[in-house]
């Protein structure tokens, strides 16, 4: 039997990745017009025609788009056969992690892991992915190692670890009228709040706690990120509810804002790091979650 040339399986899980034949020979090193004669024998070898025009750019075909998977899972593999399984020099690897997590942990941590990655793997790339919709596949097929979120709806399949929990408490600017009294549920619901959803939803945990307290908020605004709506309420009297570590994140920006406690009885918050088991017995991967999960286990105070 006469095995197919490894290479195209490179070459398409390439091309599929970056949806041009140009960017497609950048990442391998090739001049476009190599890359432009492997497509034609991909598309020779697989009867298809893998990434059609549409415009000024490629789109991939039905099958290139139920192939692109398995192609990329079957290269981690052959990866895996010529590497050490338990040993990894990670001094001397090159490699580069995509991580997906919200703003709060980038602003929170980010640096402390950059630090540790220049004292223990100086060859690595972090990649800091931002959540976004349309992404609950993404650690099924392969493109982030890891996704640091408090949520638990990854899969069966999928390895989870904690690595920290936190509370929610509230943000306001300095000399906001709320500081005037003891801080009730009462005051607390009287003021406009903004709401931070990566999918624009106005309500969260806060909404059924207060409505048993027979109380209903106003959430006037709506964003994406945590970063974006401090600034937004730093000049306003609007209220800002939001996890701790954002004020940890924050400290030394110069803002003239307070924090305080939230008056409601709200679970506390804990943290994950997921991947997918094709992952886990990866020693650079682990290297990255024991180093995350070690620099997590001191908060900021």
């Amino acid at each position: 039997m006469q095995l197919p040339d490894l290479n195209l399986l490179i070459a398409l899980d390439a091309l599929l990745d970056e949806g041009s034949v140009v960017g497609a020979a950048r990442r391998m090193h090739l001049s476009p017009a190599a890359m432009s004669r492997t497509l034609t024998r991909i598309r020779e070898a697989l009867g298809d025609p893998v990434l059609v025009r549409a415009g000024r750019g490629l789109v991939p075909t039905p099958r290139a788009l139920a192939l692109q998977a398995q192609v990329r899972e079957l290269l981690e593999q052959a990866g895996q056969v010529f590497q050490a399984r338990d040993e990894v020099d990670m001094s001397t690897l090159q490699r580069c992690f995509n991580v997906r997590s919200n703003d709060v942990f980038f602003g929170t941590f980010g640096a402390r892991l950059m630090d540790a990655m220049r004292a223990g793997a100086p060859g690595c790339t972090l990649r800091f992915v931002p959540e976004g919709m349309g992404d609950d596949d993404a650690l099924r097929e392969g493109h982030i190692d890891l996704y640091i979120a408090s949520r638990r709806n990854f899969g069966p399949e999928i390895k989870m670890q904690s690595l920290f929990t936190t509370r929610f408490c509230c943000l306001a600017r300095e000399g906001h009228p709320i500081f005037e009294a003891p801080i009730t549920p009462e005051r607390f619901a009287a003021f406009d709040h903004v709401s931070v959803s990566r999918r624009g939803r106005a309500q969260g945990p806060i909404d059924p706690a207060l409505a048993a307290l027979g109380l209903q908020r106003r959430v006037a605004l709506i964003t994406p990120h945590f970063h974006s709506a401090i600034f937004g309420v730093a000049g306003s009297d609007l209220l800002l509810p939001l996890p701790e570590p954002v004020i940890w994140g924050m400290q030394g920006l110069g803002l003239r804002m307070r924090a305080f406690e939230m008056p409601l009885d709200l679970e506390e918050v804990t943290v994950i790091q997921a991947w997918h088991p094709r992952f886990d017995k990866d020693p650079a991967h682990r290297w990255l979650r024991q180093t995350l999960k070690t620099i997590c286990a001191v908060l900021p105070g």
